[in-house]
């Protein structure tokens, strides 16, 4: 065909912008945001009779969860956590130290202007951190997944706030205060400035220096940059570790990685797909040392066992996944090489990072074979996070990232891979994908598979809309779906909704809302969806019952987006 002749022709200086601009809308990025408007659409009303509700069959039957338990070891088998999810970088305001504050501000303001807003009073999670405990507390939650803004802690190398420590124990107090489980994000898609400044420019010419340690895609700001974020990480066990047990070193690892120093959608903004693809490898794997340094820094300082299980800490880091479809023309392909692509890119999103912890290896050439021995990161992964969002599809004609012989469903590009969804009341318009249910369920029995002695928790699930009765929809539906990998044998301990409330989304600003309490952008006042009603009452009870099945569940429509 003329288009597969003019991709082999171009592929060679086309294959890294091209993926530059697909990286970007490979809709891995999932977390959350809100309008700039007030609140004139507030659970907007639609006729729930249109949602067909359960699908034909047998009538649903109850399911019932377990009380919460560890997110690893023996004595956490069988439990089952539910908790909702934030990011201190998406919720915080006026957080000038980190890197978002100039990467977001407007030009005209001072700023490098990227992205759809400025990040600016965000979600005022931070002057209203102990009162949304109250929040948890309503909907009857075991546990709260949040992170803690290391520009706050350390704003200049070296020197500590100690009211903004205090600041994040008061958080904990709190929540321990609460009966609420606290989970700790160390790094959460966002450095302080002084780690890898924004503003400087793509390269560092002038080294490593306090205010600025060129990060991890320097060579010598890189060994600089994991060392301190050990030396932070440390800091947080010895000071929280008595309330803490359960922490996660990195998140999201391929997309973080992608963003920030692939395609330059994020913060520090280099574009190594782009200019120099092995230094992009170098960044994934210092990226891979640096979750090490972490594991082994809260290993050694967390020297208290908050919950009396008998382990001071359980470490893992989480990982976004998305349920990958070998396309052709628009359509499931069984075409062999179409095939092969879609299970190239699922070895880079799902396995890579995963396989190269628990195997003390990596692969540099992302052949599916590693090359590289590292004993010293062996097995340093008790328990992993699974975050999903969505399916999508992949092809081989044309493949426009020669790497995996593969083109990816991206953006406004198509060339074939896009699947259209498979009921038009799955597609969620803001993030400009498809929710579909079975998705997590085929990960979590993947991964039980291929790593059948690693325990999961979904650490992040969630959906953007506003109607709070499609919110509902995807707790109940995700539910069902993780029941369904449970009763299966497969070890999964918990169920993190994305996101407690509307927040800054990235680079989407604040137009995708996931929160389960909608936030008023004028106000910041919190107010319960149909969402976290349906969740709250399914926490109160440890119970998914029939009824609420029967409403909100199965694989049929869902309540259509306004």
């Amino acid at each position: 065909m003329v288009l597969d002749m003019l991709c082999s022709r171009f592929a060679a200086s086309l294959h890294r912008a091209l993926l530059l601009t697909s990286s970007i809308a490979l809709l891995l990025l999932g977390a959350c945001g809100d309008d700039s408007g007030g609140d004139a659409g507030l659970d907007s009303s639609v006729d729930a009779s249109v949602d067909s509700g359960f699908d034909a069959g047998p009538p649903p039957v109850d399911i019932d969860f377990s009380g919460s338990g560890p997110v690893a070891g023996p004595s956490g088998a069988g439990s089952f956590t539910l908790g909702v999810a934030t990011a201190a970088a998406q919720i915080e305001e006026d957080n000038d130290r980190e890197q978002w504050w100039p990467w977001s501000m407007r030009e005209e303001d001072g700023g490098l202007g990227k992205g759809a807003a400025f990040v600016g009073a965000a979600s005022g999670g931070w002057a209203r951190a102990t009162a949304d405990v109250a929040l948890l507390e309503e909907m009857n939650l075991d546990a709260y997944r949040f992170s803690v803004s290391w520009g706050r802690i350390e704003p200049t190398r070296g020197n500590f706030d100690e009211s903004a420590i205090a600041h994040y124990s008061e958080l904990l107090d709190a929540l321990v205060s609460a009966g609420i489980k606290p989970m700790i994000t160390v790094h959460h898609f966002s450095f302080p400035t002084w780690v890898d400044d924004p503003a400087r420019g793509l390269e560092c010419p002038a080294g490593p220096t306090d205010a600025d340690l060129c990060g991890l895609a320097d060579p010598a700001g890189a060994d600089a940059t994991i060392a301190e974020a050990a030396d932070f990480a440390c800091l947080l066990a010895e000071r929280y570790g008595d309330r803490v047990d359960e922490w996660a070193t990195v998140n999201e690892p391929v997309n973080y990685l992608l963003a920030s120093y692939g395609v330059g959608s994020f913060p520090p903004g280099r574009d190594l797909l782009v200019t120099d693809f092995d230094r992009l490898v170098d960044v994934f794997r210092n990226y891979l040392r640096m979750h090490v340094a972490i594991y082994d820094a809260i290993k050694r300082c967390d020297t208290q066992d908050a919950d009396g299980d008998g382990a001071n800490a359980l470490v893992g880091f989480t990982l976004n996944t998305v349920k990958w479809v070998p396309t052709r023309r628009n359509a499931v392909s069984d075409d062999p090489e179409d095939v092969a692509a879609a299970a190239a890119v699922e070895y880079v999103y799902h396995y890579l990072f995963v396989d190269s912890i628990l195997n003390g290896s990596f692969d540099s050439n992302l052949d599916q074979t590693a090359d590289e021995t590292h004993t010293d990161w062996t097995g340093k992964l008790d328990w992993l996070g699974v975050q999903y969002y969505t399916r999508t599809g992949v092809t081989s004609a044309p493949a426009l990232i020669p790497q995996l012989g593969a083109t990816p469903c991206f953006g406004g590009f198509d060339f074939g891979a896009c699947l259209p969804a498979s009921d038009e009341t799955h597609w969620v318009p803001t993030m400009d994908y498809e929710y579909w249910e079975p998705g997590i369920y085929d990960v979590l029995t993947d991964f039980s598979e291929r790593w059948p002695d690693l325990p999961m928790t979904v650490t992040e699930s969630g959906l953007a809309t506003e109607v709070g009765r499609r919110r509902a929809e995807h707790v109940v539906r995700s539910l069902e779906q993780i029941a369904r990998a449970r009763d299966e044998g497969v070890d999964v301990r918990g169920y993190y909704h994305w996101s407690l409330y509307d927040n800054f989304e990235w680079a989407e600003g604040f137009v995708p809302r996931f929160g389960l309490y909608r936030v008023d952008r004028a106000t910041f006042e919190r107010t319960a969806t149909e969402g976290a009603t349906t969740l709250g009452e399914i926490a109160g009870s440890r119970q998914l019952s029939a009824t609420t099945r029967e409403s909100y569940g199965g694989l049929g429509p869902m309540t259509p987006e306004p």
